[in-house]
């Protein structure tokens, strides 16, 4: 499996920014696929998922209602639209996947990894 994560930048206060990752090396079907973010000096998180099939999505609360995760299974792309974006969401982005039914608990462990791209918000 290989994930290609792209489309971070510098945005300021406020503004979009739409992170990419392309899937590759096999069917995604009963995959759950997930953008994390590590901050500096912090754990990295699981901001949002969603599952291949079916489309079900998870949302932490510190992206809900601003970010959300699509997914285009003809382009095997994972997306993660950032809107109202905040200086509290610089972070490395980096999407990963899984096999599994649920969208949290799928991707604890054992993920295969997409690098991962920096998003810069300016206050």
């Amino acid at each position: 499996v290989q994930l290609q994560a792209s489309g971070g930048g510098l945005v300021q206060a406020g503004g979009s920014l739409r992170l990419s990752c392309a899937a590759s090396g096999r069917t995604f079907s009963g995959y759950v696929m997930g953008w994390f973010r590590q901050a500096p000096g912090k754990e990295h998180k699981l901001v949002a998922a969603i599952r291949w099939n079916g489309g079900n999505t998870y949302y932490s609360d510190s992206v809900k209602g601003r970010f959300t995760v699509s997914r285009d299974t003809a382009k095997n792309t994972v997306y993660l639209q950032m809107n109202s974006l905040k200086p509290e969401d610089t972070a490395v982005y980096a999407c990963a996947a899984n096999y599994g039914a649920t969208l949290v608990s799928s991707l604890r462990r054992n993920n295969y990894w997409g690098q991962g791209t920096l998003v810069t918000v300016s206050s």
